[in-house]
């Protein structure tokens, strides 16, 4: 492949972890990482070494009361040999926490790191340190509701 479709195959693969967060997709999301992979969220606060326990802590975290969007953008992606390369990518993410009725909105730079496998890349290391991040409470806006919600039972039409 030249560098381009090696570039283009790592941003896949991060755009599929973000997706998979967010859709709780674990399966999914444990093929994006290698075994051993280190994950380091909010500059280290939640660190973790090994998918199993990046994984671990996510479905603990994420429970279908916690609605997410993650998203990256404007991806710096350098190939530091034929089966590695790293990444830094924008992060602008959005929680609404059903249970405690809060929203955080937030922003970051994520840095990673990638190795190819078989063939097909994967990240060995991921986190970021936040630019901003911000909190609210939902009550304080009476108008504000949730419309729609993917993890909600779906009632059938009359």
């Amino acid at each position: 492949m030249s560098n381009l479709e090696e570039i283009e195959a790592i941003k896949q693969l991060k755009y599929k972890y973000f997706r998979c967060v967010d859709k709780r997709l674990w399966d999914e999301l444990a093929e994006c990482l290698t075994a051993d992979a280190v994950a380091r969220y909010s500059g280290g606060k939640y660190a973790f070494n090994g998918r199993d326990q990046i994984i671990g802590f996510l479905k603990k975290g994420m429970t279908q009361t916690l609605l997410t969007m993650h998203h990256g953008h404007h991806p710096e992606i350098k190939l530091t040999g034929p089966n590695t390369a790293r990444g830094i990518w924008a992060l602008e993410d959005y929680v609404i926490d059903l249970t405690r009725n809060t929203t955080l909105h937030g922003a970051a730079f994520y840095e990673d790191e990638y190795v190819k496998v078989n063939g097909e890349w994967k990240i060995k290391s991921t986190g970021y340190d936040r630019t901003f991040e911000e909190f609210w409470q939902r009550g304080d806006i009476p108008s504000l509701k949730v419309t729609a919600n993917m993890f909600a039972p779906r009632t059938k039409p009359a």
